[in-house]
């Protein structure tokens, strides 16, 4: 048993201890199952906080021989599966956190050759009939150990990309693809290795490292195949915490949802255990995170980027082209680039039927009006943000006057001049003067109600507060908009709810490009 070769379960162990642990164990079915197969190396990147660094150190007390880990697991899905006793703690594991090395290295230079030396001093202690050359390459000495016992490795690699993300000298990165390459490429070191496990923010750059790595299998935020459900919280699971520590969970999914893999709705579990443990539903993004990162990256002001940032603002989604990204720091060229890096780091949540972008939640939405509101080319856009809380309870004062005046400037920033006048600018006006809304209000645009579609339906999930009905026209008349709400009884599918209704009719006049607003209160009869 060592640091790095064949550790115990300790860190597991401090896991399951936690208050609010959700039984992850089933993935280790799914690794004996890819194990049976040629996809033995597997790179695996999502956001921080997503749970990478537990479901590494979960694989390690599985399957390390340094541990015994029956009892550990008994309590647990997997001591029930079929493959549970396939592999436990059977083979030797090399368990590496690249982060904590890099950090904690004070000659970052020398960070490979120093860990090297560590790693093998280790292997000879703990194969003492095995020739291990203490200045050789650890590749090498895996490839002895199986030569000479037949014993193979599990290789787990937490946070591989550390060299990528940081700013590290040249040699040092030159020194970490020598590393990489002779650790995975080798077809001599391939039957030794049982798994190699790497964990990441970003997948494979492209460029430089996928050349040595590409028989890796990747399973990124954007699509995690059969891994899906095992990083982040399923809705299952965070509805089951909610039911639990009687927690609203339909106001925790408006803050911490939003993440589409595979059929599955993911949440962030950082996110929603701080939320149980502190009973209060805020924003802990920031305690890891910053918004800097985003107002760095959309400085750069690719085309296109400041009116699609508008739009998701406003609660739209807009294409992106997630295949052009290097995977590197250095390698921006588009706003597509841009949007695909964010997507990874888990500001942007991706649609992959649509191939849509979107910002996923509540939390992460105030990151982005954070960094808005520190950058002049979105002054505009902040100010309306700022004003939106005003606009709505101008509304709900029925005055309709300021609705008009709002949705005037809201449109000029939400589209480029030849979209102007075109439908999806109208409602994306509608999202971003009413972005305050969301805190108090569901939003749905086109909602199928009574004999068709109304344009934007606001239910409220907050008590004594009206549901609003938006119907927009173009040339038209605030009247003709009223009519149609009140004539497609677009009021019928909010039959359960209780309470008074707003219709508001806008009608957009493309000649002088103004909007006109009536407001008119419906009440329902008991």
């Amino acid at each position: 048993m060592g640091i790095y070769l064949n550790p115990n379960n300790d860190n597991f162990a401090r896991t399951l201890k936690r208050p609010i642990y959700v039984d992850k164990t089933m993935m280790i079915s799914v690794i004996n199952e890819f194990m049976e197969t040629d996809n033995t190396y597997i790179c695996i990147s999502r956001p921080r906080r997503f749970g990478k660094t537990i479901a590494g150190n979960m694989l390690s007390a599985y399957f390390s021989k340094g541990a015994e880990s029956r009892a550990l697991f008994a309590p647990y899905k997997i001591s029930k599966d079929p493959s549970f006793e396939r592999n436990l703690n059977r083979l030797n594991v090399i368990q590496i956190d690249l982060n904590s090395e890099y950090r904690l290295a004070r000659d970052k230079e020398n960070l490979l050759n120093n860990l090297t030396d560590r790693v093998l001093s280790e292997m000879k202690a703990q194969f003492p009939t095995v020739a291990i050359n203490e200045k050789g390459a650890i590749a090498q000495a895996i490839i002895d150990v199986y030569a000479a016992l037949g014993e193979q490795f599990v290789l787990i690699i937490d946070e591989y990309d550390v060299l990528v993300r940081e700013n590290v000298p040249q040699t040092l990165f030159t020194q970490y693809l020598d590393f990489l390459n002779g650790l995975f490429k080798s077809n001599t070191v391939r039957p030794a290795i049982a798994l190699a496990y790497l964990t990441g923010i970003l997948p494979l750059v492209r460029d430089r490292i996928q050349s040595k790595l590409n028989n890796f299998r990747e399973y990124t935020i954007l699509d995690a195949g059969k891994l899906a459900p095992f990083i982040g919280f399923t809705a299952d699971e965070v509805q089951a915490l909610c039911e639990k520590y009687n927690v609203d969970y339909e106001e925790c999914r408006r803050w911490y949802d939003g993440y589409k893999q595979r059929g599955l709705e993911i949440y962030n579990p950082d996110s929603v255990v701080m939320c149980i443990e502190n009973e209060a539903f805020e924003s802990y993004w920031s305690k890891t995170s910053t918004y800097t990162v985003i107002k760095e990256r959309i400085e750069q002001n690719f085309a296109g980027t400041k009116d699609d940032v508008i739009k998701m603002l406003a609660g739209e989604s807009v294409d992106v082209n997630v295949t052009m990204f290097m995977n590197a720091m250095t390698d921006f060229c588009s706003k597509d680039d841009v949007f695909t890096y964010l997507l990874h780091l888990g500001y942007l949540s991706y649609d992959r039927t649509e191939k849509t972008c979107q910002i996923p939640n509540k939390e992460v939405q105030i990151e982005w009006t954070s960094a808005v509101s520190v950058m002049s080319d979105y002054s505009v856009t902040n100010k309306i943000i700022q004003s939106s809380k005003e606009l709505l309870a101008e509304t709900l004062r029925l005055n309709s006057d300021a609705v008009a005046k709002s949705l005037d400037e809201s449109h000029i920033h939400v589209t480029s001049n030849r979209s102007y006048n075109n439908e999806d600018a109208l409602q994306s006006a509608i999202y971003l003067s009413y972005i305050y809304a969301l805190n108090e209000y569901t939003v749905i645009k086109e909602m199928t109600t009574g004999k068709g579609f109304a344009d934007v339906v606001f239910i409220p999930f907050v008590p004594n507060i009206p549901a609003m009905i938006i119907e927009l026209k173009r040339n038209g008349s605030t009247d003709t908009a009223l009519n149609q709400i009140k004539e497609k009884k677009y009021f019928a599918s909010l039959e359960n709810y209780i309470g008074n209704l707003l219709f508001i009719g806008v009608n957009y006049d493309e000649e002088t490009k103004t909007h006109e607003c009536k407001i008119e209160e419906f009440v329902k009869e008991s």
